[in-house]
């Protein structure tokens, strides 16, 4: 197995990607640095009869031959729900996105979107978007907002880095008290938080990373070997509270 990472820059990745399509190799699971020209190593490989197995991200117009992810939608749907429900069903609310155009932020957006609209008193009064989806975008983007409009009572981060950024500058605020906030992904250190049962950091979906992984390769020795997958691989990510983060820290999906 020959592995490569771009460390989210898309034209070392395209590079990359080059590099790999004269090794010979039998299979190309890839998770796309960014929606900037992530469509050219798909591209790439399929121009060298490689089979592509896309994880976590769909380049858009160049799909491969499976995606695996886990269900970005109705578990954005299901966080969002949870924090407006604790913050009373009402309340201006701040939304802390992902790369812009990637499939997860997308999705995120779409299901976290649709819990905004079932709630009549949610006013959703800034979006703002991160490169890197990291905890210190979370915070510096989170103390923006909270400086713009101190009366924010419900921040969703579209990754666990990005709400526990926004819980630290939530907590630099001294307004832990008063804001909500939910994130995505199932992060180690946020189950880690979450289990603690204290902070504003109230709510996570847990993916199953290790299922993904496994996927990915089963799916890229199938391909390889000339036999069929299904076109989407989506395990469900799982509603996260203070309830049930222990038993994900313990075991992690």
């Amino acid at each position: 197995m020959v592995v490569v990472d771009a460390k989210n820059d898309t034209n070392t990745q395209v590079s990359q990607v080059q590099d790999l399509m004269i090794q010979d190799i039998d299979a190309f699971i890839y998770i796309p640095a960014g929606a900037a020209a992530a469509a050219v190593p798909t591209r790439l490989a399929r121009e060298a009869g490689i089979p592509v197995i896309n994880v976590d991200r769909v380049p858009e117009g160049a799909p491969g031959d499976t995606f695996i992810a886990g269900e970005s939608v109705e578990s954005a749907y299901a966080v969002c729900k949870f924090i407006i429900e604790k913050a009373g069903g009402s309340g201006k609310m701040a939304i802390i996105h992902g790369q812009k155009g990637t499939t997860p932020e997308v999705d995120r957006f779409t299901g976290c979107k649709r819990a905004i609209d079932e709630n009549k008193g949610v006013e959703l009064i800034d979006q703002q978007w991160s490169n890197m989806w990291s905890a210190d975008e979370g915070f510096s983007i989170a103390q923006n907002m909270l400086q713009a409009n101190p009366d924010i009572t419900i921040i969703f981060g579209q990754a666990d880095g990005l709400a526990m950024g926004a819980a630290k500058a939530v907590d630099v605020a001294n307004l832990s008290d008063k804001v909500i906030i939910g994130g995505y992904d199932g992060d180690v250190s946020a189950l880690e938080y979450l289990a603690r049962c204290k902070g504003p950091f109230i709510a996570t979906a847990t993916q199953s990373t290790q299922k993904m992984g496994v996927l990915a390769v089963e799916s890229a020795l199938a391909v390889a070997a000339g036999e069929k997958v299904e076109e989407r691989q989506t395990p469900n990510a799982v509603l996260t509270t203070c309830d049930n983060a222990p038993e994900f820290v313990k075991n992690h999906p």
